[in-house]
């Protein structure tokens, strides 16, 4: 009877979460269109050679120098990109995102370029139609206009290694924004005060490690400029542009998600973070796997990354509490069209996002020892899907009867987790037990064998015991390969331990013994 109040506790314990309301913001992360630096590097790939054996480096550093600027507006593709951005997210917002729309943008040149023609367009539509839903708290205006200047691209703003200050709050408005007919922005991430340029506190060019670093804080920053937004929602009852968009109400019924441009009954809060491939590509890891799995290893570049085409879109929702969904990933459906023209760029490896991927020669490996219970979800994962792919219960250099496995969880002992990784990817590990000094579940990714990670994870087991005052470690193999791994790494044989019989009825593989082997310490 206990055990049926238990589940039913839990059925309704779901049944409740099934019930409770999710409110969420839509959001936009768009890439800038083409900038004239993107031609400049593209081409600079082209003419010498890059990627290949003949790349001819100091070609391309002269080419890149000569022609690179610090803070770039928009090629004539981009401009024809931005143009057509427009044309597709007006009507988009105006009739499905609440007023106003939320815009935070670079500092850079090239991202207010790519999104001018957009404002422009939704404060004409607005002037044309005041009535707007939600709980705007900007006049009614159409767009609201923060430019963000933690959210600049990877490096800053250089030339030639100089520091450039980046433009300021007041020459953002007079060259860009107020021309445009946008008076409303604010300034927000100006390191030296937004009547200095936004980069004018560097030294030099920002470092890989310092990249990373500013997109944990433009995480944290972007996570609570929207959880401020969700908890008014829940606290006032006039906010009625943040819902749970999940919900069908009464004449919704026929309103079909995937149409991007058919007006609907409510209108959503929607946010809109016009910023760089690069570095939008750092924040997005952490958005997708959190702070566990993002922060690499100093001076080497990411070992996963997103990739957009310029004025590519990825549409997220927002739950409050770090909780993001990811609904769609690099859309440019505004770069085709059936007059059969093509304005799509800077979204393959020829755009030279290869060069975000390190070398080989850069993932050095790590070893880590912790507790069982300590040892952070990741690795925990990946250690659990290594032993379940490469460990069988009839091969393998944990093998072990039941009554010796029982045995040993009988006497206890400090289970440890020693592991082996590059970056942040487990290629190896193993268990000790500090009492019985017993090591099991040892086990390398098959593509890592030859490159001594196995010796890595013995080494450190070994270490840790004799700090442990452990005066010997002991481990049972089953194929000659594992007797000669251990055998090198100072073990040696005292004896069989059992025998499993002639066959194995159940597949017809036929089990040999298995040895005890001990290394002293």
């Amino acid at each position: 009877m206990a055990s049926s109040s238990s589940d039913n506790n839990k059925k309704e314990h779901e049944h409740i979460h099934e019930g409770q309301v999710r409110r969420s913001i839509s959001i936009r992360l768009i890439r800038h269109g083409e900038s004239q630096n993107n031609q400049v590097y593209r081409d600079a790939r082209r003419i010498h050679r890059g990627g290949t054996p003949d790349f001819d480096l100091r070609g391309w550093l002269r080419y890149v120098d000569d022609r690179r600027s610090a803070d770039p507006g928009l090629s004539d593709i981009g401009r024809i990109q931005a143009r057509r951005l427009a044309r597709y997210l007006e009507p988009h917002l105006a009739n499905q995102a609440s007023r106003p729309v939320r815009f935070v943008v670079s500092p850079m040149r090239r991202t207010i370029e790519t999104i001018l023609p957009t404002l422009v367009a939704l404060n004409d539509n607005g002037n044309n139609n005041e009535s707007g839903t939600g709980g705007s708290d900007d006049g009614g205006a159409a767009c609201s206009v923060m430019i963000n200047g933690l959210y600049h691209e990877s490096e800053g703003c250089h030339t030639r290694e100089k520091v450039e200050p980046g433009m300021n709050a007041q020459q953002i408005n007079a060259s860009l924004l107020n021309p445009a007919g946008v008076t409303n922005a604010s300034f927000e991430g100006f390191a030296s005060g937004e009547e200095n340029g936004w980069w004018a506190h560097a030294n030099g060019p920002e470092t890989r490690p310092e990249s990373e670093v500013r997109a944990a804080k433009f995480y944290v920053w972007m996570m609570e400029y929207l959880d401020q937004q969700l908890r008014e929602a829940s606290e006032q009852d006039d906010v009625r542009d943040i819902f749970d968009a999940g919900v069908t109400l009464p004449g919704e019924e026929d309103e079909r998600c995937h149409d991007k441009f058919a007006p609907r009954t409510r209108t959503r809060r929607t946010a809109v973070f016009v910023g760089h491939g690069d570095f939008m590509s750092l924040v997005l890891k952490r958005i997708v796997a959190g702070f566990g799995h993002s922060v690499e290893k100093e001076k080497v570049p990411h070992r996963s990354a997103f990739v957009h085409f310029n004025t590519g879109m990825t549409e997220l929702e927002y739950f409050g509490n770090g909780r993001f969904m990811v609904m769609s990933q690099n859309g440019v459906p505004h770069l085709s069209g059936p007059d059969g023209g093509c304005y799509v760029t800077g979204g393959s490896l020829k755009d030279g996002w290869s060069y975000l991927m390190p070398t080989d020669g850069c993932l050095d490996s790590e070893v880590s020892v912790a507790f069982a219970d300590e040892v952070q979800p990741h690795v925990q994962e990946q250690t659990e899907a290594l032993r379940s792919l490469y460990l069988s219960k009839r091969v393998s250099t944990s093998a072990s009867s039941d009554d010796e496995t029982e045995s040993e969880e009988n006497n206890g002992g400090a289970e440890l987790t020693v592991v082996v990784k590059r970056g942040l990817q487990v290629v190896g590990c193993a268990s000790l037990n500090e009492k019985t000094g017993r090591v099991r579940d040892v086990v390398v990714r098959p593509s890592a064998r030859r490159s001594q990670v196995g010796k890595s994870l013995i080494e450190a087991v070994k270490n840790h015991a004799k700090q442990s005052n452990i005066d010997k470690i002991v481990a049972q193999t089953k194929t000659p390969d594992e007797r000669e791994f251990f055998e090198k790494m100072g073990f040696s044989s005292v004896g069989d331990d059992d025998t499993e019989g002639d066959e194995d009825k159940s597949d017809g593989v036929y089990s040999s013994e298995i040895f005890r082997m001990e290394c002293k310490l």
